[in-house]
């Protein structure tokens, strides 16, 4: 793990990047790195190749050749940048919003790991030990989200 600095803040650990279903709010792939790599540097690794669309934040953004790559079907509907030397474009804020309101549903699974399953901090050293952890914390994270789905009523 490492450490980056974002602002004035200095963080040391690792991220965790997931890939998730915006229909059925389920995971679908993760993955795990130091925290100084940046989260573009992973987008192939999250898209499973059958996608339609793929949303993402600006982190995401300019990735259109990585998507055509692993996604051939795909369209790209990651945040762009809508303010461009203090001039805020509003047609653009308003896609972004829109693009938002879909990428909430996938925040879900997420807000379970860290929530539900405690997965805020690390607790081992190294990133092989957390990365086995967090594969558990999704996999239980999907289990919790589609648990009406699995009982019978």
């Amino acid at each position: 793990m490492r450490q980056t600095r974002k602002g004035r803040q200095w963080y040391f650990g690792m991220k965790l990047h997931v890939g998730a279903d915006s229909r059925t709010k389920l995971i679908h792939s993760m993955t795990t790195t130091a925290a100084n790599v940046h989260d573009a540097n992973v987008l192939g690794q999250l898209l499973h190749g059958k996608e339609t669309r793929v949303y993402g934040d600006q982190a995401y953004r300019g990735q259109k050749a990585v998507i055509r790559k692993y996604a051939p079907r795909a369209r790209d509907f990651t945040n762009r940048r809508y303010r461009h030397r203090g001039v805020v474009d509003e047609v653009e804020r308003g896609k972004n919003r829109w693009k938002s309101r879909i990428r909430a549903k996938v925040e879900h699974g997420i807000g379970v790991i860290k929530r539900v399953f405690g997965f805020t901090k690390v607790r081992y050293r190294g990133l092989a030990k957390n990365t086995h952890r967090a594969r558990v914390a999704c996999g239980l994270a999907n289990l919790f989200v589609a648990r009406r789905q699995l009982l019978p009523l």
